[in-house]
């Protein structure tokens, strides 16, 4: 093993960035040990002290930390607040900024919400800024062929550069990439550190990647597989009354709850009927929002999805949070 720059690249690692590249119709792709790597590397290689990065306030971890790394002037719009960003795009342009990157998780994992990506996209071109996604939590299943929230919001083409993970839908547990522009990817190819300092990415995890982006180009067949499952829970469990967050299409489905210890105890009786979910809690999330966070896949059968919603209306009336 080694780093990429030495004798860490392999056939099927140039194989799988091409193929990467194709699939979100960008110009060139660079891997990384996981996103987490990806997103530390691209704002320190790509901004400085005169530009600015503006950052929705509940982007992932991985965004804010990579954002400290770079020494570009920081900004911090409310959660898709679309007013509050365009104040700030007007204030760096007044200011001269050289550069603005708007910055957003196309999918917010812990609220299961989307980005609103047109607007986004429009406000974008009105102030002469770039667009950045994290698309970890919609790379492979979202939008009607899998290609995530920029196909799910119509702004395909419109994304200048796009973060995403291997190691969720794609099959690998492991891995990330950048993709977009050639100009980012060469410059990050020269100046990212998770890139420049960090072994390569396993071969069997890019053999298995490459095989599920070629399933992907083939058909969508899993994909609606996926969102028919998401239908039939998201649309029985609110019918029962629970509480649940985020868009009707994302598979990533918050059970809101509150109380921290409810949302534990469900989890725990859940679990002993075989259905596992998991609670969150206070510092994850914020004090009072407590909730168990259910992740669809296509993998899960009708009657496996039907199992799991009638657990959560029977225990959810035995613990009283239903009538």
């Amino acid at each position: 093993s080694s780093v990429r720059f030495i004798c860490g690249t392999q056939d099927l690692h140039k194989q799988l960035e091409a193929e990467i590249s194709k699939f979100h119709g960008t110009e060139d792709t660079i891997l990384f040990p996981s996103c987490f790597d990806a997103n530390a590397g691209i704002f320190e290689a790509c901004l400085g002290p005169e530009d600015a990065v503006i950052s929705d306030s509940l982007n992932h971890a991985s965004i804010i930390d990579g954002i400290r790394l770079c020494k570009a002037q920081r900004y911090r719009y409310e959660h898709i607040d679309m007013n509050h960003l365009e104040d700030i795009l007007k204030e760096c342009v007044e200011k001269g900024t050289r550069h603005r990157m708007i910055v957003t998780d196309g999918v917010f994992s812990m609220d299961g919400d989307i980005a609103p990506l047109k607007e986004i996209c429009d406000l974008a071109d009105k102030y002469d800024a770039q667009v950045f996604v994290d698309e970890c939590h919609a790379t492979g299943f979202l939008g009607k062929t899998g290609r995530g929230t920029p196909e799910l919001c119509g702004v395909e083409g419109r994304i200048d550069i796009i973060n995403s993970t291997l190691g969720k839908a794609l099959g690998g547990a492991t891995g990330g990439y950048t993709t977009g522009p050639k100009e980012v990817i060469d410059l990050m190819r020269n100046k990212a550190r998770p890139y420049l300092f960090s072994n390569t990415l396993a071969p069997s995890v890019a053999g298995a990647s490459l095989e599920v982006f070629r399933m992907l180009s083939q058909g969508s067949d899993l994909v609606q597989k996926l969102q028919d499952n998401v239908k039939q829970f998201r649309t029985q469990m609110k019918a029962a009354g629970f509480t649940l967050s985020g868009h009707d299409s994302c598979p990533i489905v918050p059970v809101m709850l509150g109380d921290a210890r409810l949302a534990s105890e469900l989890a725990d009786s859940l679990l002993k009927r075989g259905i596992y979910v998991i609670g969150f809690s206070y510092p994850v999330v914020p004090k009072g929002k407590a909730r168990i966070r259910v992740q669809m896949s296509a993998a899960h059968s009708t009657e496996q999805v039907q199992r799991c919603i009638d657990a959560f209306i029977e225990e959810g009336k035995a613990k009283g949070i239903l009538k």
